[in-house]
């Protein structure tokens, strides 16, 4: 579940459909929940074919996807039994990839490939500790000097970097000093199989009760990132509008708070939706006439380029971004939406009723956002640049500038 499966997956699928033999070493599945299917709740390994790709799941701790310490642990605990397991379960590589967040994660990946002597490529898809403070989770404390320590212990001792934005690179390189000629931007994109513009009736919103009224959606984790706080007050301001229905889909820390606030206001224009299957997920965006993507106003979310993003642009549902940065010049850029500043509820509002008033303008804007993503963001595209990054790592070749 979730954009960082869906990038490993389809990532890995295309590579296996290249001819590449993959391996992808992983915990049991426990997300968001922290609960695992009873027949994997006393194992300690076990080994599965999905897509053909060769999938090997080791110990985790599992813990739901709010709170620190059992977090911690939980990330702590598939460090260990990926490092200890996985050199045991897996072929000898050419190169390996590890993934951040979290560190912890990275740290076995490093293990692995000096173990087996092969590559190693720090994926880097979100900044930790940066992203960390950014949302308040931590203070700056010993704990953040080490994980800063150990971000730049990363960087340096890698093959090479990948990140999932122009900005992410930037910000290694000012904050830790790295070489830009070291990394690559692979950007996160969709699968346009999946992604397909649908026509007609739609049983998601004969399901749900949403009859003609106009559907804002937020889909994705309900995070402390999202300042999903501004969209439950976007929505009091439209209280008294019964045209209007804010639904969020998905899971989160913050989700139970979100919803005892709208309880608190009495809100009777919004919606919780369980997180879905992915195989759903394209129905749910078809559903909507107006799509979110929110971020808090920080000068880290200013290089973030949300997945959902491309998802809404590929399934050609216009978007209202409250996000600045990255985020807002690739929407002015593809003009599939608008922007409003984030943290300010009554724009958001008042660009809900504008939009809302233009249909047509909402019709070109879906057009043009998936124009763009099938140019720019077509994720067997990406595959093929990203399979080329590794040829000249595993080759010692220079990169193309």
């Amino acid at each position: 579940m979730g954009a960082p499966s869906a990038r490993v997956h389809e990532l890995s699928r295309e590579w296996v459909r290249l001819g590449h033999h993959v391996t992808v070493l992983t915990a049991f599945a426990h997300h968001p929940t922290g609960i695992k299917s009873p027949a994997d709740r006393w194992r300690l390994t076990r080994r599965e074919t999905i897509d053909e790709i060769d999938v090997v799941r080791t110990y985790v701790y599992a813990a739901p996807n709010k709170g620190t310490i059992k977090r911690m642990l939980s990330y702590a605990s598939f460090m260990c039994s990926s490092a200890i397991i996985g050199p045991f379960r897996i072929l000898k590589p050419d190169v390996i990839i590890a993934t951040s967040p979290q560190l912890l994660c990275a740290i076995s990946g490093l293990f692995i490939s000096r173990l087996t002597r092969c590559k190693f490529i720090f994926e880097v898809r979100d900044l930790w500790p940066e992203s960390i403070i950014a949302v308040n989770a931590m203070e700056e404390n010993w704990v953040m000097n080490g994980l800063r320590r150990l971000s730049n212990y990363l960087y340096r001792t890698s093959d090479r970097i990948v990140t999932v934005g122009p900005g992410y690179k930037r910000m290694i390189t000012q904050l830790y000093g790295i070489d830009p000629a070291k990394m690559d931007v692979i950007p996160n994109g969709i699968d346009t199989a999946l992604f397909v513009p649908r026509s007609g009736v739609n049983t998601i919103r004969q399901q749900r009760g949403w009859g003609d009224r106009f559907v804002v959606m937020y889909i994705g984790t309900h995070g402390m990132a999202h300042d999903l706080d501004s969209v439950l007050q976007a929505a009091n301001v439209l209280r008294d509008a019964p045209e209007f229905l804010f639904v969020f889909v998905g899971e989160g820390a913050e989700k139970n708070n979100l919803k005892r606030l709208a309880a608190a206001k009495a809100l009777p224009n919004i919606q919780f939706i369980d997180q879905q299957q992915k195989s759903a997920v394209p129905s749910y965006y078809a559903a909507c006439d107006l799509g979110l993507v929110t971020l808090r106003d920080t000068p880290l979310f200013q290089e973030v380029l949300p997945s959902k993003l491309f998802e809404y642009m590929g399934m050609e549902r216009p978007v209202l971004v409250s996000a600045g940065g990255e985020t807002r010049r690739l929407v002015e850029e593809a003009g599939s939406g608008k922007f409003v500043s984030p943290g300010n509820p009554i724009a958001m509002a008042g660009a809900i009723r504008r939009l809302a008033a233009d249909r047509n303008a909402l019709a070109e804007m879906g057009r043009k956002g998936r124009q763009y993503v099938l140019q720019h963001f077509n994720r067997q595209c990406l595959a093929q640049e990203y399979l080329n990054v590794l040829e000249r790592v595993v080759h010692g070749s220079t990169p193309e500038r």
